[in-house]
């Protein structure tokens, strides 16, 4: 009897595999592709050229130097568009480059947290991280901070945003869309 009830659970759950691959499949499709943006720093190697291999940071205006092509736009681009691009450039210089683009670091995505808190400073993080986690990388609040009139500072071109957070409000439950995720250039003053 056990052994019938095994090989009917086997039975179902191999006939269950096709669609579950067919979900991860579509859920790994599904995924975005990480964008090149300024500040990234990349690693770009060409095989066979080690004299044009090298590390480069994505400046400001999203472009970076690279031997025999000069300036190219990198920012806005995958790593595999990227590749191409510069692939496509190298046909000039070598016959068929094989070039690969290597994410080294992630470094567009700066916070800042100043004013009454125990570590003020800037923070360079991989992913956006809401206002109670930056106050707690911030190392929390010093003795007379105002946690009640916190401010985000948040920049749009030439104009500046003031957002409110209300730290007593949040953490007791009440509120709770104050706690935005904040965007690369935040600042968040606490009184």
């Amino acid at each position: 009897m056990l052994k019938v009830f095994f090989s009917l659970l086997l039975t179902v759950y191999l006939s269950c595999l096709p669609a579950l691959a067919q979900e991860f499949s579509d859920s790994v499709e599904s995924t975005p592709l990480f964008v090149i943006q300024p500040s990234d720093l990349l690693e770009i190697f060409v095989w066979k050229e080690p004299e044009l291999s090298r590390r480069v940071l994505v400046r400001p205006d999203g472009r970076i130097s690279f031997p025999l092509i000069q300036d190219l736009q990198a920012a806005g681009l995958t790593p595999p568009q990227l590749k191409l691009k510069i692939e496509e450039l190298l046909e000039e210089y070598i016959a068929s480059p094989n070039v690969t683009v290597i994410v080294d670091s992630i470094q567009h995505y700066r916070i800042y947290v100043t004013g009454k808190v125990n570590s003020p400073s800037s923070f360079v993080l991989e992913k956006p991280i809401t206002v109670l986690q930056a106050l707690s990388l911030a190392g929390g609040f010093q003795e007379f901070a105002n946690e009640s009139d916190i401010k985000i500072v948040r920049t749009y071109g030439t104009e500046y945003v003031y957002l409110q957070f209300n730290y007593r409000d949040v953490i007791r439950g009440r509120n709770t869309a104050q706690n935005i995720f904040l965007r690369s250039g935040d600042v968040v003053v606490v009184p």
